[in-house]
């Protein structure tokens, strides 16, 4: 079980650090732009986009508001209708 949940964080960091890097690039800043202006080093932006679980969450989140983004949870799937039922 603590296996399938590293994994499973590991991939979700993954995904965010290839969400950072692809905005990054279409912003057309480079690792050490985007590291001044989140208030971080290089090497913590290298970091992030390679989805290191030893980063933290302070540093994502300064990386996202430097990007003009801002992390936000969803979930992965959508409710069934009998979940919904005792809302009603």
């Amino acid at each position: 079980m603590y296996y399938y949940r590293y994994m499973e964080k590991s991939f979700h960091l993954q995904k965010l650090g290839q969400a950072f890097k692809a905005m990054r690039t279409n912003r057309g800043l480079t690792q050490e732009k985007l590291a001044s202006l989140a208030g971080v080093t290089r090497l913590k932006v290298i970091e992030m986009e390679a989805g290191r679980s030893s980063v933290s969450m302070e540093s994502y989140a300064r990386l996202a508001g430097a990007l003009g983004a801002e992390l936000t949870l969803s979930p992965r799937t959508r409710p069934t209708l009998d979940e919904l039922k005792d809302f009603q």
